[in-house]
């Protein structure tokens, strides 16, 4: 079993969540429509195109072009999530070089979140993309700890990404356009916790899970 991502991995990876993100992408804008201004769809989806842009051609792709490639897409994104996404990818990106190990991208997921944790001010339970990155990002920790292949760690972090984001369901916002509205969100999954989910789950795909990820996001209500 793998212990690195390289460049082509790192690609499959972003390739397979843009093509996951895309088919989910009216049900986080009904997500977000409900809880918030309705953008988060439209702005995760421009800032997807703007990575597809700028990546590399797989031939050429190693891990660190492939996810700067991710953070300079969403950094240039209008709204909220997409600059803490870019800088998320930032701190990804800057853990490998040509790959990244196990423990290199948990220092990278790890460091990212800190660094939204820092900006955005949110934290686990606030219901936000923190409450499925943390519990992912934990996983990723144990898992590098115990010596897990690739393929395990992001099939680990992905089921809790998965957890997490369906946690927040039962939240109400404390951050982000979701707080104004409070209880009224209620039931409702945060869309950027759904993303977060979206993209460990892509990563365990293309590593070789045999997962199947029901679709996340159908818990839209009408409230």
């Amino acid at each position: 079993m793998s212990t690195t991502i390289d460049g082509t991995t790192a690609h499959a990876w972003i390739t397979e969540f843009t093509r996951t993100f895309t088919h989910a992408q009216q049900r986080l804008t009904d997500l977000d429509r409900l809880a918030g201004d309705g953008d988060f769809g439209t702005n995760i989806a421009s800032a997807l195109r703007r990575v597809d842009n700028i990546l590399p051609a797989t031939a050429d792709a190693t891990y660190r072009t492939v996810f700067t490639a991710a953070s300079l897409g969403f950094l240039g994104t209008g709204g909220t999530s997409g600059p803490l996404f870019g800088m998320w990818f930032r701190h990804v990106a800057r853990s490998g070089n040509d790959s990244a190990t196990l423990s290199e991208l948990t220092d990278g997921v790890a460091s990212g979140l800190a660094t939204v944790q820092y900006l955005g001010g949110a934290k686990v339970g606030d219901n936000t993309m923190i409450d499925a990155l943390a519990p992912a990002a934990d996983a990723l920790k144990d898992a590098a700890a115990s010596h897990l292949s690739i393929a395990e760690a992001l099939e680990k972090a992905a089921l809790a990404g998965r957890s997490g984001a369906l946690s927040t369901g039962d939240l109400i916002a404390k951050r982000g356009r979701a707080s104004y509205v409070g209880e009224l969100a209620r039931g409702v999954l945060d869309p950027g916790a759904v993303t977060i989910a979206l993209f460990f789950e892509a990563g365990a795909t293309v590593t070789g899970s045999s997962q199947l990820w029901p679709e996340l996001g159908t818990e839209v209500t009408t409230q």
